[in-house]
């Protein structure tokens, strides 16, 4: 039997970028020391993956002021929902795929 894992998407093998496209998934948007805090990231590090996702255009980044304090939000765009959900049915169909009643394989 052959499984296929050509259908998982690249842009999400990271487990940051998992992470952000999980939160928000759920949540209309989220601001970047709210993300920062959830998944326990740097700013370096969660600035350079929430970048890439929307150059991909899986995300979208607001930036304004509130007061004197700049704030940066960030919600998932439609063709993120969709790239997203699509990874997450691969990633089911893989773990489908791998039950077996191979008697060289063990189940738990």
């Amino acid at each position: 039997m052959n499984i296929s894992i050509d259908n998982l998407n690249k842009a999400f093998e990271s487990k940051t970028r998992l992470g952000i496209m999980s939160v928000l998934m759920v949540n209309e948007s989220v601001d970047f020391s709210t993300l920062k805090s959830l998944l326990n990231l740097t700013d370096g590090n969660l600035a350079s993956h929430t970048r890439a996702l929307e150059e991909m255009g899986y995300i979208q980044c607001e930036k304004r002021f509130i007061g004197r304090k700049p704030n940066t939000t960030f919600q998932i765009t439609q063709s993120g929902s969709q790239a997203f959900k699509a990874h997450l049915q691969a990633l089911e169909a893989l773990i489908q795929g791998t039950a077996t009643d191979n008697p060289n394989m063990s189940k738990k």
